[in-house]
């Protein structure tokens, strides 16, 4: 298996920070805010309207001191469950700090969430009160989906509904000064739940040490230079990669930072980018694609230096409009919601190697990636597809022990003799180190004895100047066992035709196989997508087959 040596002085400075965050007095708030400059800035609130309110690391201390102060009067004690479902806001950066001063655990919810969603994660992970903006607050009530009798409380950002705790009135009167709790790097700090995408989300309870992964993705994947970075990452912090990798690293590292208010708009957001001089910024490759099909320029030249994605694999043609629309490459980086990022394109020097087109990069600093064969536990050689897997006796930085209440689904996640930890990915890695993702193991697609990642496919068709996105599935073929079919959004100017589903075909058959192209190429105005914005694959199949079905039914 080709490996990549990592520095001896990287290697010294993963073992400091496992150390420092796993310590049994280690401290959320004053590891994230109390050990800062008073009088750092910790983030830019910028509204929708793009009006500015900065908030300092003293303000969030005594902002937070006091919420935690107001939890403490509602009865909540270290180790209970706090929910949030609120948007990026000064009052959620508060509420996050507060909670964690007081020793108590963190559920992310997100606020596209319906009412079923937000009940499951409540009742799953126990929580004692959730925290809401006012346009939330509804979705709290009792109706379908949400219990009439919910142990939890509720507190709003706006004006209280009946049974409802007001979030201003509360901070009115609490006074600063609470303790900041000490609770050890083996204590509790997230309840977050997995997206759902194949079966019921699973509750992953995360340790305070676990900020040793997330601050060595900040400080080696985001490659943040705290003392001249402005960090933006425009993911949500309802999911994972928003609140690890951007509040978590943002206080991590003390870098000044860029929390937007509003919904996505190209305009908006090139307009930060030049405005606020962001130097340092993530986001999904859906942000990406659409700030290209939108064809938006900068108002000013951009100071970028670093640009990340994450989320889903990120496809070649973002990086033809990036290098010259944003003046940089932008890296693909690699992680779940149960282990954080493992497999990136670095951007500190110390790590960084050149970006190879469509590869996800090598192993962060404190995990050894491999490649399993497909059916037994042993690693394969180079540019062999298999199992992506991390080796977890050379993986300090690894926190993941299971899933909440859910033996079955955490015996799934690792090899039997507990030596691997199994992502459910398919990939390669090359003689070069470079790993390569293939699939979801249940994307894979076999015809007529090949086996077909379908990212690979994908990321040739939207290569083509017509398409904007794609997806590929499998659909049963009496000759070949499975076929591929193409879903397919085109850019602006292009119109569906028979004539432009040919050309697409032919364009893989050149641009990546001969055998892999589309056998039929479906227009549609959208993919499906979970929240954080992932293309799920087995909505699009499941349609598909039922369409297939009923046109059998009526021949």
């Amino acid at each position: 298996m080709p490996s990549i040596a990592t520095p001896p002085a990287v290697t010294v400075r993963i073992a400091q920070m496992d150390a420092l965050y796993s310590a049994p007095d280690a401290c959320a708030a004053q590891l994230l805010c109390d050990s800062r400059d008073a009088g750092r800035l910790a983030y830019r609130v910028i509204a929708a309207d793009l009006s500015v309110r900065d908030i300092s690391y003293g303000e969030l201390r005594t902002e937070s001191e006091r919420f935690a102060a107001v939890l403490q009067s509602l009865g909540v004690r270290p180790g209970d469950r706090v929910a949030t479902l609120m948007g990026k806001s000064r009052n959620y950066l508060v509420t996050l700090m507060g909670i964690w001063r007081l020793g108590a655990v963190h559920v992310p919810l997100f606020t596209a969430f319906a009412p079923p969603a937000i009940a499951y994660r409540l009742t799953g992970s126990g929580a004692k009160l959730v925290v809401c903006d006012p346009g939330q607050q509804p979705k709290l009530a009792a109706g379908e989906g949400m219990p009439a009798d919910a142990p939890w409380q509720v507190i709003t950002t706006g004006a209280a509904a009946e049974g409802a705790l007001a979030f201003d009135a509360l901070m009115a009167t609490a006074q600063p000064g609470i303790a900041a709790a000490v609770m050890g790097g083996d204590a509790p700090f997230i309840h977050i739940y997995t997206s759902g995408t194949t079966g019921n989300p699973k509750g992953v309870v995360v340790p305070l040490r676990a900020l040793a992964a997330f601050h060595s993705y900040a400080e080696f994947g985001h490659g943040l230079r705290p003392q001249d970075d402005i960090f933006w990452c425009a993911a949500d912090p309802g999911w994972a990669y928003g609140l690890y990798f951007g509040v978590l690293s943002t206080f991590l590292t003390a870098t000044r930072s860029i929390l937007f208010e509003g919904g996505f708009s190209a305009e908006k957001t090139m307009t930060i980018l030049a405005r606020e001089g962001v130097t340092n910024f993530a986001a999904a490759p859906t942000v990406y694609r659409s700030l290209r099909s939108d064809g938006v320029a900068p108002p000013s030249p951009l100071s970028l230096r670093a640009a990340s994605s994450a989320g889903e694999p990120l496809t070649p043609d973002v990086n033809i409009w990036a290098e010259r629309a944003l003046g940089v490459t932008v890296h693909d980086h690699y992680g779940q919601t149960e282990a954080g990022m493992l497999i990136n394109n670095h951007h500190n020097p110390a790590v960084a190697r050149p970006v190879e087109a469509g590869s996800m990069g090598q192993a962060m600093p404190g995990w050894t990636a491999t490649v399993l064969d497909e059916r037994e536990d042993r690693e394969v050689g180079a540019n062999e597809v298999g199992r992506v897997a991390m080796v977890m006796a050379d993986s300090p930085l690894a926190f993941f022990r299971g899933y909440d209440g859910d033996p079955a689904k955490t015996a799934g996640k690792f090899s039997a003799d507990g030596r691997y930890y199994l992502t459910g990915d398919t990939g390669r890695v090359d003689e070069e180190g470079y790993f390569h993702f293939s699939s979801r193991d249940d994307d894979v697609i076999l015809m007529a004895g090949y086996r077909i990642g379908p990212f690979e496919v994908e990321s040739a068709m939207v290569t083509h100047p017509a398409v904007a996105e794609a997806a590929v599935i499998a659909v049963p073929d009496e000759v070949r066992g499975e076929v591929i079919e193409a879903f397919v959004v085109l850019t602006a100017g292009h119109a569906a035709s028979p004539e432009l589903e040919r050309e697409i075909q032919q364009w893989v058959k050149t641009r990546y196989a001969a055998h892999a192209y589309p056998r039929a190429v479906h227009f549609t105005d959208s993919l499906p997508k979970t929240p954080s914005g992932k293309v799920q694959r087995f909505v699009l199949k499941a349609q598909r087959l039922e369409a297939l079905a009923a046109a059998t039914q009526g021949a």
